[in-house]
């Protein structure tokens, strides 16, 4: 999910004063004021994250043009937060753990991006361009409201469009603009439940010398109450069809699993070091 579309994925928290009324014929909130409330508290739940470390299982299927799997690989990673920034530790590569000088190698890799961290603002890319849920959201037109149940929970889904006129910065808010897709909403807590997107339009990385993402690249975004009401990212899946340097078609499968959230504390020297504090008593 960090390769291809770049992931137009993050986090959220916070939780809002459900509706009063009951029934499927209420009045469905107001759009720019429900969407003001989701973006509030994804940017919130963003921040609380940080507080969490979690485990992510990433499927990669490469698919041949007559859509045949040719190559499947697997990694398992534990994920954590330094200054505002995700650091992902592999520690599995195809179910095998990692040993001797793939070992050594990752924990140089997570080593120097823990010092890096520490010393970027938080906000600022890290390891490549990335972008939020909530700045996605700001990006986009939202239309078509409408009330579904998702996995026995009420909520609003929207369809929603990016806007030309968008004021963006950098790539990956570049790509947002030429998405389309639904967002349901949980009612009651007002937190992003599911997404769904895809490419309106080719997308061209520097002018199309290096990467042309194929109008059709899809991806789906998944959050749930997972632990004790906390909504939390639980995964995703999608498809990429890119032609790479003008000369290789690339077309992938991919699926990632977020679980087994913990809250860590961290303290400057286990940074320094990249290990993880054990989880505090709840």
């Amino acid at each position: 999910m960090r390769s291809g579309c770049a992931v137009l994925l993050a986090t959220l928290m916070i939780v809002s004063p459900a509706i009063a009324q009951t029934g499927q014929d209420r009045p469905i909130p107001d759009i720019r004021q429900l969407m003001k409330e989701v973006i509030e508290h994804q940017k919130k739940l963003e921040k609380v994250r940080e507080n969490y470390t979690y485990t992510s299982l990433q499927t990669v299927q490469d698919i041949d043009s007559n859509g045949r799997v040719t190559k499947t690989e697997t990694r398992e990673g534990e994920d954590f937060f330094v200054n505002g920034h995700i650091i992902e530790r592999t520690v599995k590569r195809n179910g095998k753990p990692l040993t001797g000088h793939d070992l050594d190698k990752e924990t140089e890799r997570v080593t120097k991006l823990v010092e890096k961290a520490q010393k970027t603002p938080s906000g600022q890319p890290l390891d490549g361009p990335s972008v939020s849920v909530s700045r996605v959201l700001e990006i986009m037109d939202v239309y078509n409201p409408r009330r579904e149940n998702y996995r026995g929970r009420q909520t609003i889904v929207f369809d929603f469009k990016g806007r030309k006129d968008a004021k963006t910065h950098g790539m990956v808010e570049d790509a947002s603009k030429k998405l389309q897709g639904t967002l349901w909403v949980d009612e009651a807590d007002r937190q992003v439940a599911h997404m769904e997107v895809s490419f309106v339009d080719n997308f061209h990385v520097a002018g199309g010398l290096f990467a042309n993402i194929q109008k059709g690249s899809n991806f789906h975004f998944d959050q749930a109450p997972v632990n004790q009401g906390l909504w939390l990212p639980t995964g995703g899946e999608g498809a990429v069809q890119a032609r790479i340097l003008l000369l290789k078609n690339m077309r992938q499968h991919f699926i990632e699993r977020n679980y087994d959230y913990k809250v860590f504390s961290v303290d400057a020297q286990q940074q320094k070091e990249s290990k993880l504090a054990q989880p505090a008593a709840h």
